[in-house]
């Protein structure tokens, strides 16, 4: 039977999760409390320069290609994806990079030549990445967190060992080169916690960087979102914008329906996809699973400061993404994790989408996005912001020899202020709920109420976990569970 379902947020999980009920034949409305659709992944358009505000790294393009493949389309029905070559690179002193390929042989090549032996070694982990990676991607990942008996299987119970040992001591055991070390490290940041706590299942997203590869939409990450909104629209999916629901209603434990400006907007299902923590506060106290000592004692994944900045010029020799890692690396991660504080030396990233898409700046000029990783719930400032973006352009300006700061047009930020008051962010966090071993699966915050029928959640604080890809299975998930409800 069909039902009238609400949506709160447009984000990927809020998208995805809108096509699959849609095409059930459910009457679908999304209610989005911003002007523009996408959530985290909105658009910046200024002075001619196109900025993805959020994500930036398309990988796993399979998880991609399924997701439209279940409404019998493609992606190249709606954009054009092109693979970057190098995929970044990662500095670690002026002048001094190693440029990751397009293709694993030569990935092997640039181990092999940095530290001998080291060749064979990558070859046989991303074997067992790959194995990792078709046990996780192609089948644990779209099980909706229940039950732990989700998780045993055949072939996860011959891979038991790699849930006891870390990311970090597998790749310590077999590289000695501190580089090589940080960049098979550094895919697994990517799902929110520190590598020494990740277990060494999840280097699948190893083979997803060096396997797969690191593509780019044409005209950048938005591109999907604007996808994923045109094949809502072509399902019967309603959008609303400026859309700030202030209560989800219930009655006699069932959810009902929401308030929107002071207006009751009834419904039979309730789906949230804005953050899952906001979610709750929507409710009255009783209706609430999860308590705010819950909430404080969880392994947030970091808060970011971002930058978007315009120069007037083509800057020299860059890649479209590249990694700054020439500052201690351990360091970095324990003034997130450990004692939360600015860095004193802070790692970043640096994207110019303008090298590969013509779009995203005007003729002869680059685009540039900055990211430093932050612990949720730090002081933000603007004085603290400014003082930080002297910091990484300086090192920008030092490693890459090039002087960079007077062709700046302009900067824009965003940090764990704009988090909370954009996206009603639990502590201003950017990517959502940590994937440690302790907050896997089914013992991530539920889909679905235990305490409110008809009312379910979905996004990066819920299964299976912060990513795009995993956003776009978190909706598949929960329109399942809706489905069967």
């Amino acid at each position: 039977m069909s039902k009238k379902i609400a949506i709160i947020g447009s984000g990927f999980s809020s998208l995805s999760a809108a096509c699959y009920l849609a095409k059930e034949g459910n009457t679908v409305t999304v209610y989005e409390k911003n002007s523009t659709i996408g959530g985290r992944a909105r658009q910046l358009k200024k002075q001619g320069f196109t900025f993805d505000m959020g994500p930036s790294w398309y990988w796993m393009p399979d998880v991609f290609n399924r997701f439209f493949n279940d409404f019998n389309k493609k992606t190249t029905d709606y954009y054009e994806l092109i693979k970057l070559s190098p995929a970044y690179r990662v500095y670690y002193g002026v002048n001094n990079f190693i440029a990751i390929a397009d293709n694993l042989p030569e990935i092997i090549a640039t181990f092999e030549k940095i530290e001998k032996g080291s060749g064979n070694k990558l070859k046989i982990f991303i074997d067992k990445a790959k194995s990792n990676y078709d046990i996780a991607i192609k089948d644990l990942v779209y099980r909706p967190g229940i039950s732990p008996l989700e998780l045993i299987t055949p072939k996860t119970i011959k891979n038991i060992n790699q849930f006891l040992s870390t990311i970090s001591k597998d790749v310590q055991k077999e590289f000695s080169h501190p580089q090589l070390r940080q960049i098979l490290e550094f895919p697994v940041l990517f799902l929110g916690a520190k590598p020494s706590n990740t277990p060494s299942f999840y280097s699948f997203m190893n083979y997803a960087d060096f396997g797969l590869g690191t593509w780019h939409p044409k005209n950048g990450m938005f591109d999907v979102i604007k996808a994923m909104e045109s094949l809502a629209l072509e399902l019967g999916v309603s959008f609303e914008f400026n859309a700030n629901i202030s209560k989800i209603l219930v009655q006699e434990n069932k959810a009902v329906g929401v308030m929107l400006n002071n207006t009751k907007i009834e419904a039979d299902v309730i789906l949230s996809g804005a953050d899952y923590h906001h979610s709750e506060t929507l409710l009255d106290p009783e209706y609430r699973m999860y308590s705010e000592a819950y909430w404080n004692k969880r392994v947030f994944a970091p808060s970011s400061l971002l930058f978007y900045v315009g120069f007037n010029k083509k800057l020299k020799d860059i890649s479209h993404h590249a990694l700054f890692f020439d500052t201690d690396f351990n360091q970095h991660a324990k003034d997130i994790y450990d004692e939360p504080k600015w860095p004193d030396e802070p790692l970043f990233y640096a994207n110019f989408p303008s090298v590969t898409d013509s779009s995203a700046a005007p003729d002869g000029m680059e685009s540039g996005f900055f990211l430093i990783p932050l612990a949720p719930g730090i002081n933000d400032t603007p004085d603290l912001r400014e003082k930080y973006f002297d910091k990484i352009i300086s090192r920008f300006e030092t490693l890459t020899e090039q002087k960079v700061r007077d062709s700046i047009i302009f900067k824009e930020s965003f940090c764990k202020n704009d988090f909370i008051s954009d996206y009603n962010s639990y502590k201003g966090n950017a990517y959502g709920l940590a994937n440690t071993l302790m907050q896997t699966a089914f013992l991530r915050p539920k889909l679905k109420s235990k305490k409110v029928k008809n009312l379910f959640f979905t996004g990066q604080l819920t299964v299976p976990g912060p990513g795009v890809p995993p956003a776009l299975i978190s909706g598949k998930l929960v329109s399942e569970l809706i489905s069967k409800n």
